[in-house]
């Protein structure tokens, strides 16, 4: 059975077919077994950039223990999230995934602290956004293929990501529902596991939490099905009862919706400007989870001493690089002709791990002043 069989047998008439691709910018033969989307998955999954998400900080850094997530393994758990809700709707699978695994792609080192920092050195230069980057980096800068620059992924996979660039909501229509379903999987993932690493790294306190109304629905939802859980356990099965229900409240919501819909295609889904959503009441309590998250994680005073020295550094050895491009690696210095010193100096350091960012900054400045 070939890809189209198998998708004519398992998705719903509004996913998006691979038969209905609009193909790549640079054509290529049909592969033998694999469809566009898994071959676009495996791009990503092998790309240098992907790899690199292993040294990037999510919301903790490596001082703070060992832990908590990094860009990666968020990356996978969002993928797995996205992968189960598509399998339940009978969307794209494979282009779920591949939206997933390249949903984070661009993040600079120190996360959104060094966005801001980079963004900050490009304010007269366009600005600087890890969704914008991680097309860069997949259009141009990755070097892997003899015939092309970057990974020369299907026009959907860039759409689904340049949608991410776009949060003003000018275009016409919603973006498709695989990638509306990659949102959605993030934002459940990310609320979840920071939680969790925030509860373990004693940033977060499980009385303070048990007043935030989801986190309480979830609690209540765990003592109707376990009598007694032990207290080592505990935190656990308050993480994985936060991310069924917020999978739930889409596919509850969403299920019943698309199945009376009477769509055809994916683009009918489009045209109908339907969008995925949670039910309303776990959508407002969300709400007031990533609230609680912001107030006493993401400002927490550990992690702004963290933000504000990492940003110090980032944009010292931005500004040091700018003045001695020679430092700069080969593929960049060529760069420089292309997109301006700036620019160039940017893609370098954005696709820098933490830890070689400051590998870097001790060589150049460091150990010089």
């Amino acid at each position: 059975m070939d890809v189209s069989q198998r998708e004519s047998w398992l998705l719903a008439r509004y996913a998006m077919f691979s038969r209905d691709t609009a193909g790549r910018k640079h054509a290529e033969p049909e592969h033998a077994y694999r469809g566009p989307y898994q071959r676009d998955r495996d791009r990503v999954l092998h790309s240098a950039a992907f790899r690199r998400l292993s040294g990037k900080m999510q919301v903790f850094t490596g001082e703070m223990g060992d832990y908590h997530r990094t860009r990666l393994t968020h990356t996978m758990e969002v993928a797995s999230v996205a992968r189960t809700m598509a399998r339940v709707m009978r969307l794209n699978e494979d282009l779920v995934e591949t939206l997933a695994l390249l949903h984070d792609i661009g993040h600079p080192p120190f996360g959104h602290a060094g966005e801001d920092a980079l963004a900050e050195c490009l304010a007269d230069d366009g600005g600087f956004s890890h969704n914008h980057f991680a097309l860069t980096l997949v259009e141009d800068l990755e070097d892997r293929y003899p015939q092309f620059p970057g990974l020369n992924l299907s026009q959907e996979v860039l759409d689904g990501q340049k949608t991410r660039t776009d949060k003003t909501g000018t275009t016409d229509w919603p973006p498709l529902l695989e990638v509306q379903l990659v949102d959605l999987a993030d934002s459940i993932a990310y609320n979840a596991h920071d939680v969790d690493d925030a509860m373990v790294l004693g940033l977060v306190q499980p009385g303070d939490l048990l007043e935030v109304p989801l986190a309480n629905r979830a609690a209540r939802h765990l003592a109707r099905k376990h009598k007694e859980i032990p207290e080592n356990r505990r935190r656990q099965a308050l993480v994985r009862e936060l991310i069924d229900i917020q999978v739930g409240a889409v596919l509850t919501k969403c299920l019943p919706e698309l199945s009376k819909s009477g769509w055809n295609s994916a683009d009918e889904a489009r045209r109908a400007g339907y969008c995925l959503t949670p039910s309303a009441d776990i959508a407002a309590e969300k709400r007031v989870l990533e609230e609680f998250l912001y107030d006493s994680v993401y400002r927490h005073a550990n992690l702004l001493e963290v933000r504000r020295r990492a940003q110090q550094q980032l944009t010292e050895m931005f500004e040091y690089l700018v003045r001695h491009p020679n430092f700069l690696s080969p593929p960049y210095r060529a760069r420089i002709e292309e997109v301006g010193i700036r620019r160039a100096v940017a893609d370098y350091v954005g696709g820098m791990t933490d830890r070689f960012c400051y590998q870097r900054y001790d060589e150049l400045i460091a150990q010089s002043s």
